[in-house]
This record gives C-alpha cells, sequence and structure tokens, in this order.
C-alpha cells in the first residue's frame, strides 16, 4: 500500500471556497491560507441554528504506537457522507513534538486522512506558532517587570509562569534565565513546558469568544508579589498585546479530506498533560454547518474522554449523542499481557484477557451516560478470527460493533460503523450527562472520585509540594474550578508499565498547578512530563525534501 504522503500528495484538491461553500459558509466568512485551507469567521456563531448531533471519539488505553482514533474519526466522516448523512469532523492540530519524535504526524493515515496532511502537520495556519508567542511574550513582559520593579514593594517574590516551545526538548525542563550579570535579568530557575501543555492553549480551545479570551488571559496566574498577593496578567497590563497576537488563531481552520469533505481542526492540547480537545468553537461551528460533528479526545476515555465530558462538556454546555470506543486486537492483546513486541501475532486467549480493559472504559462511559459503539480500527494483521471474538464479546455485552476499514479503503471501509452509529443513535442516544464530581466538592474529593470511578484506584496521596498547593488554591477560592489530571497514557495507574484493568492501587500527586485562566486545576501524577523527550530513533531521521517534495512524513 502507498504511503500517507503518497496518497495525500496524489488526492486531487479542490479550492477551499468550494468546501466551504458546499456546507454553506459564505464566502466573505472565510480567510483563504492559499489554496486548499482557511479560517472560518467567529461571526458564523452568533447566526441562530440547529445544532447537529454530537459524536465523540474515544479508545481504550492505546499502545505505544497509538490506537487510530483520528483515523476512525475521519473515516466515520466519510463513511457518514457515504451514506448520505452531513458530517463534519472536527479535530485537533498536530503538535511539532510528536509529528518529529515518536508517533510521527497526526492528520489520519491511509485512504482517510484530512488534507493538505504536509502542510497540516507542519506549520499549518501558524496558531502554535501564535500560542508559542503569546506565551512567551508574558514570559518576557514578567521577567521585566521582575527586574524593573526588583527594588520596590510592588516586586515579584515569585514567578510561577513557564515559556513553551512545541519541541520535545528534554534539555529545558528545568534550566536558569538570566545569567551573565546585572544587566541580563534576574537569574531565575525556571523550564519550559511543550507549547499543547501552555495554559494559552488550554485558554483558547476553552474560549467562547474574543470576550471571554480576554477575560480568561487577564486571569491567568503568573506569580505571587512580595506581599503575598497573587500576580496576574491584568496586573501586569498586557492582556490587549496578548489576545492581538491570538486574533487569527481564535478562528477555526477548515480543510477537506482524502474525499473532499469539510473538517475544521483548531487548537491541539496533549491528553495525558492537558485536557486534549480541541477548541469549543470549532466543535459548535461544526455542529452549526453538519447534521452530525464528530470530534475526538485524545488518548484512551479515562484520560481525554474524562476531561471532554467533565471540563469541556460542562462548560460548553454540550451533550453527545454518542461515543464511539476505539480498539485495536494488539491494544487487547498487549492489556492480555502479552509481549508488546509479539502483538502483531495472532493470540485470541491474550485477546479475552484484554477485555477487561475494554470493559472498565465501557463502565466508565456508561457512567457519564453515554450510548456506545465499538468499533475495531483493523491493522493488516489482524485476523478474521481475532476480529469474529471481538464481535462475539460485544454482542454477548449487547453493545454495538462495527470494524473501521477506512485506512485501506476509505468511505467505503467505513460503511458498516457508519451506519451502525447511526442506527444507535436513531434508537438509543445518550442520556443527559452525568459528571464524575461536583464543581462544589473540594480538590480532594474531586481527585478522589476520578481516581476511585474513573481509574480504580484504593487511595491517592499527596507530596508536600501538592499539599501547600492546594492550600493556596483554597486561600485563593480557585478550588472550585475542575481539575485537569496529568498521569501516562499506557495505564489506569500512574505506572505505564501496569497494563489492563488493575484496582486497589496507589496514586501519587506529585504537584498541581494553577490554571487560572483556562479555570482548571492540573494536578500531576507520576513522573508524567510537561516537556516530552526524544526517542532514540526520532521520526524526524526519516523526513526529508526530495524534488520539493517532503517525504517521510506519516
Amino acid at each position: 500500500m502507498k504511503s500517507d504522503i503518497q496518497i495525500a500528495q496524489e488526492t486531487k484538491l479542490k479550492p477551499i471556497s468550494e468546501v466551504a461553500a458546499s456546507i454553506g459558509i459564505p464566502a466573505e466568512k472565510l480567510d483563504p491560507y492559499g489554496h486548499y485551507m482557511g479560517k472560518v469567521s467567529l461571526d458564523v456563531l452568533k447566526e441562530e441554528h440547529k445544532p447537529g448531533k454530537l459524536i465523540l471519539v474515544s479508545a481504550i488505553t492505546p499502545t505505544r504506537s497509538g490506537i487510530g482514533k483520528t483515523t476512525v474519526s475521519i473515516g466515520l466522516a466519510l463513511g457518514m457522507n457515504k451514506i448520505g448523512k452531513n458530517a463534519i469532523v472536527t479535530l485537533r492540530e498536530p503538535s511539532l513534538g510528536p509529528v518529529f519524535g515518536m508517533k510521527g504526524g497526526a492528520a489520519g493515515g491511509g485512504y482517510a486522512q484530512v488534507l493538505p496532511m504536509d502542510k497540516i502537520n507542519l506549520h499549518f495556519t501558524g496558531d502554535f506558532h501564535a500560542i508559542t508567542s503569546a506565551n512567551n511574550t508574558i514570559a518576557a513582559l514578567l521577567d521585566n517587570y521582575a527586574y524593573q520593579n526588583r527594588n520596590n514593594a510592588d516586586g515579584l517574590s515569585r514567578i510561577i509562569w513557564k515559556r513553551v516551545l512545541d519541541v520535545n526538548d528534554r534539555n529545558l525542563r528545568n534550566v536558569i534565565t538570566g545569567l551573565g550579570g546585572r544587566g541580563n535579568g534576574i537569574p531565575t530557575e525556571t523550564g519550559f513546558d511543550i507549547t499543547p501543555a501552555s495554559a494559552i492553549m488550554a485558554i483558547l480551545c476553552l474560549a467562547n469568544d474574543l470576550e471571554d479570551l480576554r477575560r480568561r488571559i487577564d486571569n491567568i496566574l503568573l506569580g505571587y508579589k512580595k506581599d503575598g498577593t497573587p500576580f496576574t496578567v491584568a496586573d501586569l497590563g498586557c492582556g490587549g498585546a496578548i489576545v492581538a497576537l491570538l486574533l487569527d488563531a481564535m478562528s477555526p481552520n477548515l480543510v477537506q479530506t482524502t474525499e473532499n469533505t469539510p473538517a475544521f481542526i483548531h487548537g491541539g492540547p496533549f491528553a495525558n498533560i492537558a485536557h486534549g480537545c480541541n477548541s469549543i468553537i470549532a466543535t459548535k461551528m461544526a455542529m452549526r454547518y453538519g447534521e452530525y460533528a464528530i470530534t475526538e479526545a485524545g488518548f484512551g476515555a479515562d484520560l481525554g474522554g474524562e476531561k471532554f465530558f467533565d471540563i469541556k462538556c460542562r462548560h460548553a454546555g454540550l451533550n453527545p449523542d454518542l461515543t464511539v470506543l476505539v480498539a485495536t486486537a494488539q491494544s487487547l492483546k498487549l492489556h492480555g499481557g502479552k509481549d508488546q513486541t509479539l502483538l502483531k501475532e495472532e493470540d485470541i486467549p491474550a485477546l479475552k484477557e484484554g477485555f477487561a480493559n475494554m470493559d472498565r472504559h465501557i463502565d466508565n462511559l456508561r457512567k457519564f451516560g453515554q450510548s456506545i459503539v465499538v468499533c475495531i480500527n483493523r491493522f493488516p494483521t489482524d485476523t478474521d478470527g481475532e476480529i469474529e471474538a471481538i464481535r462475539h464479546y460485544c454482542e454477548q455485552k449487547g453493545v454495538p460493533f462495527a470494524v473501521n476499514n477506512a485506512f485501506s479503503r476509505g468511505s467505503e471501509g467505513a460503511l458498516e460503523l457508519a451506519q451502525v452509529v447511526v442506527d444507535t443513535i436513531e434508537k438509543t442516544p445518550s442520556e443527559p450527562l452525568t459528571f464524575a464530581y461536583d464543581l462544589e466538592d473540594s480538590i480532594r474529593e474531586k481527585i478522589k472520585k476520578v481516581t476511585s470511578k474513573i481509574y480504580g484506584a484504593a487511595e491517592v496521596q499527596y507530596e508536600s509540594k501538592a499539599t501547600k498547593k492546594i492550600k493556596q488554591i483554597e486561600e485563593l477560592r480557585l478550588d472550585k474550578l475542575p481539575v485537569c489530571i496529568a498521569k501516562t497514557q499506557y495505564s489506569f495507574s500512574d505506572d505505564p508499565k501496569r497494563t489492563g484493568a488493575p484496582t486497589g492501587f496507589l496514586l501519587t500527586v506529585e504537584d498541581i498547578v494553577v490554571n487560572a485562566g483556562s479555570e482548571m486545576i492540573v494536578v500531576i501524577m507520576g513522573d508524567i512530563m510537561r516537556m516530552p523527550g526524544l526517542p532514540k530513533e526520532p521520526s524526524a531521521n526519516k523526513i526529508d525534501v526530495i524534488d520539493g517534495k517532503i517525504t517521510g512524513l506519516s
């Protein structure tokens, strides 16, 4: 089979103006970025409209190679359009960190991609650069404020704001700035996070409009003054400048699939270190123009899925009509105890042992009131015996089931999934959302409810640093915000090697980060890093430009 980028480069694209017109977006509301990409004005959301049905695509606990949620999301949109439904997929933007790191691109795969994939995977329309610049402009202005006021009562005693970069660079996790003498600033121990972990990224994805964006930017907690009072962007006085940097980035990006159907791509937080969902405004835009809007949340349903419900849907007033739970034969075998180097081999006993992980995710989604369709994202090495074993198990559990072959066959390979999804929504749509916790719960109660109800943990312990942070949050009266738990994506526990569906384990809260602007409390568990490192053989080593065309990007 051809590589992803070969398929992408051979696909004949439609002008973005035609893609916009096909769903009713007026030409004056589209700002083209070249021939095949464009930004859609926020003004379209001011018009009265009946919203389309919302479908979430989530997954069981993934392998290190991922599970293919994006490919399934795009394939589902292709299949639904093929059976006559107006379906629009809305996704997150890829980060350069994974693109050049371990996972490669994030624009789908095979014949189920969003295009132009090379631009989407690289600089796209500049949104990530705008977020990085906005974040680091705050850092520069903050350091300047600290320097200029170092000898007076308005000075700062502590800065908590970090710089970001959209590159996996472990050497930047902990740094000292301001070296080289007094004229170069105040020596400060700080560090870098990756851009998807920036509070600015979360704010952009959770803001309802420009006014809400400005309010959230002004509320960002940057540090503390000498008298112990909090110091925010509003105190720094640069909120307007930051919104100006983000003005274009706030508009969702319109592109197309391998079959020229429309797709919105906007925002890109990771689900293991942030809330892992695309922007609220892009989701609402897809619901504005589509009979069905399909979106995905990062990693497993315990991470991106839980945050989609408890943070994004709670804030935006969204209620998904259905959740597609993606699994693969390889992921099930991994959770059934099979060596990760042998996952391509048929092993039905290991596969069946792995059903426990899928069961946990199904049960969790039902706790949120979700109607569920299990989708197997089929790989070439999967055997008919494995697929039938999964189908039979789902039938026994009373869960609708479908196989996705969109990677190799495009819309034709997603017809079964599309029809099952449509039928399930019509017959048994999701109930009103039930959240994992109440906002009035204490921070510890919220953490306890998520870790016990969703993860299966028996106990949570807190490092002294985290305990102090909770006290500070309570003093700042920010304890009624939702929690965003940052932990490994490879296990329900905080140990990435603990596969399957473990119970009764201990979780450790290492630290807590206050994201006052995005209005959530980030709870860091285990040794999760907010700035990833590169693997021994980075994906960057495979990428090249030959005869003016990019190769090796997948």
